[in-house]
């Protein structure tokens, strides 16, 4: 009779443990990678009163089972289920959520070891560190190597470090992007046919003037006006223009005069230039004045894609690199990790790339609190930072949260489940304690 009294006590404890994770998940509904946890409860050593016999082929009797009286229930496991949950919208640009496997890496500091999340819900510190919301450091790679094509690739096999967002020991002061120096200059666009020929060219008389801003090492602007005008006719043949940058159209510059022709066949294409190569012509520029600290730097003028046919003149610079000096304005997040910065001037530049970590069974995780796990020995080690996207890893969606993965419609069943198994153990010892009153009340 007593057995029974302990099989109700363990059923009501292991039913209150369950209540106690149903509660925390239910509490935890709305909070930012929560994992909801599970409890299966499992029976304990029962007692064996008479063990099994065999049949006996002999006699023709017949076996028998064991006879066995069970002993309660028990705690089988209390499971972090890590199914991925929604996903809310955020549009804050330090938002992170994971589309897939895989973990956020977060330290405190020099002294502190990795810890692991997968709330992204991030935020720049005065000093331009991303970190989490408790202060954490987020961990990836700041160090680049720039392609020929334009993009660019980090060394993800490199140790990660922390991400900070405005100075890194090898870019620098990443607010502000350094100036670079014009080195060429494409036009584009038509030049009139219909122009008569100038034989004594000065600035009120020439046909066509383009407009371009080059800018030296350090960023200075320079405006410098092209002229263009028609000096010879061959006719059914071709025609030769005339361009020129004159000493006095460009402030600052040292530059006497820069000239060369282009010549156009009776179809309106560049066949000849003199001067240059092909249509491409290079000038140097060298600044002066006070101040001028910058060096000289040649500009490649390009004036192949140039046409002449009987229309306005709209030739027109249409590709003009070189820059001034740039102020960081905003940022973006790639799917990929990449944190790419956005300037004053128009340009881009990484700001660093955001590492991921993976595990072999990432339900081994231990929780610890603020939305964080450490490994444990069943979880597998942390061995790496792994770029998004790659090796088993999910991509980043920037913007977005991933919500809790509690289903409140379960919990409530649960719920009710639990409760009712609580009810019913606890009748097994109000009954078990009314049967030991009876039997107390033989003796009267």
């Amino acid at each position: 009779m007593m057995r029974s009294m302990f099989s109700g006590v363990s059923g009501l404890r292991a039913h209150q443990t369950r209540m106690d994770v149903i509660g925390n998940n239910v509490a935890n509904v709305n909070t930012v990678g929560f994992k909801s946890g599970r409890v299966t409860f499992q029976e304990v050593f029962s007692e064996t009163l008479k063990g099994a016999t065999a049949p006996d082929a002999a006699t023709g009797r017949g076996g028998s089972n064991p006879m066995q009286v069970g002993l309660g229930i028990g705690i089988g496991a209390v499971d972090t289920i890590t199914t991925r949950g929604s996903v809310q919208r955020t549009d804050n640009p330090t938002d992170l959520s994971i589309e897939g496997e895989g973990f956020f890496i977060v330290k405190g500091g020099e002294g502190d070891t990795y810890r692991f999340t997968r709330a992204g819900n991030f935020g720049i510190d005065k000093l331009g560190n991303l970190v989490t919301g408790g202060g954490l450091n987020v961990y990836g790679w700041q160090q680049y190597t720039r392609n020929p094509d334009g993009s660019y690739t980090f060394d993800t096999e490199q140790p990660i470090e922390p991400v900070n967002l405005y100075s890194d020991a090898y870019n620098k002061n990443k607010r502000m992007i350094a100036a670079k120096a014009t080195t060429s200059a494409v036009f584009a666009g038509n030049l009139d046919a219909s122009k008569k020929v100038i034989t004594a060219p000065d600035s009120s008389n020439v046909e066509f003037t383009i407009p371009v801003t080059v800018y030296d090492s350090i960023g200075n602007d320079y405006k410098i006006n092209i002229n263009f005008w028609k000096t010879d006719v061959v006719e059914g043949s071709s025609s030769t223009w005339t361009w020129q940058i004159g000493s006095g159209s460009a402030s600052g510059l040292g530059l006497s005069v820069a000239s060369g022709t282009i010549t156009f066949d009776n179809n309106g294409q560049i066949m000849i230039s003199s001067g240059g190569s092909g249509a491409s012509f290079n000038v140097t520029f060298t600044p002066v004045g006070s101040g001028a600290s910058a060096g000289p730097f040649t500009v490649n003028l390009d004036f192949s894609k140039l046409t002449m046919y009987a229309a306005d003149s709209s030739a027109k610079p249409t590709n003009v690199d070189g820059y001034p000096t740039g102020n960081l304005v905003t940022f973006n997040i790639g799917s990929d990790g990449m944190i790419t910065g956005i300037y004053s001037n128009g340009q881009q530049q990484p700001l660093g790339m955001i590492a991921l970590a993976s595990f072999e069974n990432p339900a081994g995780l231990q929780k610890v609190g603020d939305n964080l796990y450490i490994p444990t020995t069943n979880s597998g080690d942390f061995k790496k930072g792994l770029k998004a996207g790659s090796e088993g890893v999910g991509t980043l969606n920037p913007g977005t949260l991933e919500m809790s993965n509690v289903d409140l419609s379960k919990e409530f069943t649960d719920m009710i489940i639990t409760q009712r198994g609580f009810q019913a153990n606890s009748r097994i010892i109000t009954t078990s304690d009314e049967m030991l009153q009876e039997l107390v009340n033989l003796k009267r």
